[in-house]
């Protein structure tokens, strides 16, 4: 059973939640078309339970209805040429559509999640739009689970992880391209549950969260 959003709350506020890296040159890579020779496993592992970062519980105060299981659960999604480019096109068009710009910038506040409506957000405000926009063009919500990293300097980072039959996916706003999760050089800390998009798990990272919400 969810818990009420006041005990999220009151959780979430023991723990920083998930700072943006700062916004800079893209990366460009190839998606290798199988993850078979991956050193690492196609899928990210779960660990246990864990608070969800301070700043989605106060945009699910908001925003209750996209906060809650809708629909069938699905586990992953067969990644076939027509999801692919789905993906590619969401992840492209928000990327160029979103100006980046810190919550200090925008906001006056430090952690601060909320979907781009006037055109600009920091990491999570383009994960938020990117699952939302993914919803829309019918993807399961189950399969597209908000995730706090943290990138090659060791900074708090948002993305979208895409959970498919070739292994989870990254969409990253500082990526032009879809990248596996074991091809990012981030580490990978916390995300949504699948269960309930509420509900976070652990990913293993040992380390205090990361705050997101500072860079872009």
């Amino acid at each position: 059973m969810p818990l009420p959003i006041r005990m999220l709350l009151s959780l979430a506020l023991l723990l920083a939640g998930p700072v943006c890296v700062a916004a800079g040159e893209t990366r460009t890579a190839s998606l290798a078309p199988t993850l078979s020779g991956a050193a690492l496993p196609a899928h990210l592992t779960a660990v246990g339970g864990t608070n969800p970062p301070i700043g989605y519980v106060r945009f699910c105060a908001e925003h209750g209805q996209d906060c809650v299981a809708k629909g069938e659960m699905a586990f992953e999604v067969a990644l076939d040429r027509v999801h692919m480019a789905d993906l590619e096109k969401v992840n492209r068009s928000i990327n160029e559509a979103v100006e980046p710009l810190t919550d200090m910038e925008h906001f006056g506040e430090t952690e601060r999640w909320s979907y781009p409506v006037d055109g600009k957000g920091d990491c999570e405000d383009y994960v938020l739009a990117k699952r939302k926009a993914l919803i829309e063009r019918g993807w399961p919500a189950s399969v597209l689970l908000i995730t706090v990293v943290r990138d090659r300097d060791g900074d708090g980072h948002a993305v979208l992880t895409v959970v498919t039959d070739q292994g989870d996916l990254v969409l990253d706003n500082q990526a032009t391209d879809i990248l596996p999760w074991q091809d990012t050089g981030y580490r990978f800390v916390k995300r949504q549950s699948q269960g309930d998009p509420a509900l976070w798990v652990s990913l293993g990272e040992g380390r205090s969260p990361p705050v997101v919400g500072g860079g872009r």
